[in-house]
């Protein structure tokens, strides 16, 4: 009886604290930054705000869990739209250009602005860059089935994640789809050619 008193409350312990991390990145992403506040993450979330400094007593303790929740929800996002894409790189950058283009870059790039100026937050969020920069690069490497030691390949792998940042950062203010598009396809013809040659 004890055990599963427990139990129950480790587990209603847990989706409170999925509530709040996802209520931050969905918070992140309406609101931007400095309109996140604590309080406004415990009701989007649906939770008290005692509930909310049970688990989380400050903004940055908050922002550091959201920021794990982030990444982990990222590259899991990631490595599910990859399931069958094949090796064409037409496929493959359009998948990365998409992933770059969602609502967890949107927030992601929110505390990225964020940490430029805040050292505590930099702390934070640079983990998070380098991550998402490894698991996309060798998700990318992998799906196009390249061979790194080749000349060349890892440039050319990066320019293409370079360039899809770059795309995203044009799809924040206006959704850009219909442009991104058509320089992926241009892109992922270019960067076939360059990998023949490599």
């Amino acid at each position: 009886m004890v055990v599963e008193a427990r139990q129950r409350q480790a587990d209603r312990s847990r989706e409170t604290r999925r509530k709040l991390m996802e209520a931050t990145v969905d918070c992140l992403v309406e609101r931007g930054w400095s309109r996140t506040t604590t309080i406004l993450v415990a009701e989007r979330a649906g939770v008290s705000r005692g509930a909310q400094l049970h688990h989380f007593r400050t903004r940055g303790e908050l922002v550091a869990a959201a920021v794990e929740h982030l990444g982990a929800e990222s590259v899991q996002q990631l490595k599910a739209r990859a399931i069958g894409v094949g090796r064409a790189p037409v496929a493959v950058v359009g998948l990365i250009a998409d992933f770059y283009a969602s609502d967890l870059f949107s927030a992601a790039l929110e505390l990225w602005v964020a940490a430029r100026t805040d050292p505590e937050l930099k702390t934070i969020v640079l983990p998070l860059q380098a991550r998402i920069g490894r698991e996309t690069h060798r998700l990318a490497v992998e799906l196009l089935g390249l061979d790194e030691s080749r000349p060349g390949v890892r440039e050319a792998v990066q320019i293409t994640l370079d360039l899809v940042r770059g795309l995203a950062l044009a799809n924040q203010l206006a959704d850009d789809r219909k442009r991104r598009e058509g320089i992926v396809r241009h892109w992922a013809t270019m960067l076939e050619a360059a990998l023949e040659e490599s």
